[in-house]
């Protein structure tokens, strides 16, 4: 729900100082979690395994790219589109993460686990496709890539470390992204929007974000980049489904089908995932 909630607060603040108000909430959220886990005596923070050293080079590639470049990238593609044409291009950080992990990281997959990612990228393809113009400026889809070529980056050098304590990882990405996107933003003449705006930003943040983006962690850290991003494929239409009571737009039948195809790419890649070895 990123993308229609982010473009609800694009008319009151600029893209830059929202890109940083996004990750700056999502890093102050996941320290304020792993604070009170640390009260609690959490087992999951005793057993974590910290950063190390030779991370830093990664760390910092995905905090500029992931969590600086791209969500400006995207907020500036969102304010030149429809929200609904906004999150369905989001389907192009599936193709372009699966792309770079098999033909760059050398990922592999099963027979099984590629006909189920095909199934699901078609489906996103079916949802993007409207047979008609998305309404908005092309260079709004061109940021749009853009910021997909920059998290299908980010996707792939984060599962080099998702054996480290995804709170950590997010904690450090979310925020020396955001307080430097804020930073730059500010000094560039960019002013903060009104407090209860800044508050709602940092809220959205924290969930859309901090939230997500540690459970991504997780997810590449069990299932590598391609498979992460078969199931990531389905978010952009649940984006879309947001952006039709929350921006008053609509969602086309074609744009429904698409979604249970994708809804059946993931189910079969599940029992792909799930198969016995001997059988795959």
């Amino acid at each position: 729900m990123s993308a229609p909630l982010a473009k609800l607060l694009l008319p009151r603040v600029d893209p830059w100082v929202l890109a940083g108000l996004l990750y700056l909430g999502a890093g102050a959220g996941v320290v304020t979690v792993r604070g009170i886990q640390a009260a609690a005596g959490s087992l999951a923070v005793a057993r974590r395994e910290p950063l190390r050293r030779q991370d830093a080079p990664v760390l910092l590639t995905i905090a500029i790219i992931g969590g600086g470049v791209a969500p400006v990238l995207m907020l500036i593609g969102l304010g030149r589109l429809s929200g609904v044409a906004g999150a369905l291009l989001l389907n192009l950080e599936a193709v372009f993460t699966m792309l770079l992990a098999v033909t760059v990281f050398g990922e592999r997959l099963t027979r099984s686990e590629i006909g189920a990612a095909a199934i699901v990228l078609a489906g996103a393809v079916l949802v993007t496709s409207s047979g008609r113009p998305i309404h908005g400026e092309p260079a709004g889809a061109i940021a749009i890539a853009a910021a997909c070529l920059a998290w299908a980056l980010d996707n792939n050098l984060t599962a080099r470390i998702a054996t480290r304590d995804a709170v950590d990882v997010v904690r450090f990405k979310a925020l020396s992204a955001g307080a430097g996107n804020l930073a730059l933003a500010t000094s560039a003449g960019h002013a903060l929007p009104p407090l209860t705006i800044v508050a709602v930003a940092l809220v959205v943040g924290f969930v859309s974000y901090g939230v997500s983006i540690v459970l991504d962690v997780h997810a590449l850290r069990y299932i590598g980049a391609a498979r992460e991003s078969a199931f990531f494929a389905t978010a952009p239409f649940a984006g879309a489904v947001a952006a039709v009571p929350l921006l008053g737009e609509h969602v086309a039948p074609h744009e429904v089908v698409g979604g249970f195809v994708m809804a059946a790419g993931v189910a079969l890649l599940i029992a792909a995932r799930n198969a016995p070895k001997q059988q795959r």
